[in-house]
């Protein structure tokens, strides 16, 4: 599986971005799909999930109603971010699985959970 990461870039803060995840494969394919970033010298951290066979999302608290992940009817996972605060400066990764157990805390599954990872693209939101 391979999954291509693209539209990061340097904005100002209250500025929006949308991330694309092109998949080697329909997205059905999966059973979740997700975005992490990752900020030097922090750990991984999961921003937003879609279950692929309901399209059931979860968000980290730190981007709920601001970030939005959707999925187009082929291969292709998008991250819609707004009101982008530099706190929000890290490498964005898309992942995939085809097993994904979601816990009761609402909360996006750890990266162990996932085995497929794209490169990443670098978000900076400047103040």
């Amino acid at each position: 599986v391979h999954l291509v990461e693209s539209g990061g870039g340097a904005v100002q803060a209250g500025g929006s971005l949308r991330l694309s995840c092109a998949a080697s494969r329909h997205t059905n394919t999966f059973s979740c799909m997700g975005w992490f970033r990752q900020a030097p010298g922090k750990e991984r951290e999961g921003v937003a999930l879609l279950v692929t066979y309901s399209d059931v999302t979860r968000y980290a608290d730190s981007v709920k109603g601001r970030f939005t992940v959707s999925r187009d009817n082929a291969n292709t996972l998008y991250l819609q971010m707004n009101s982008l605060k530099p706190e929000d400066t890290a490498m964005y990764y898309c992942a995939a699985t085809g097993s994904c157990t979601l816990g009761r805390d609402g909360s996006v599954p750890p990266a162990a959970t996932f085995d497929s990872w794209g490169q990443g693209t670098q978000v900076t939101v400047s103040s």
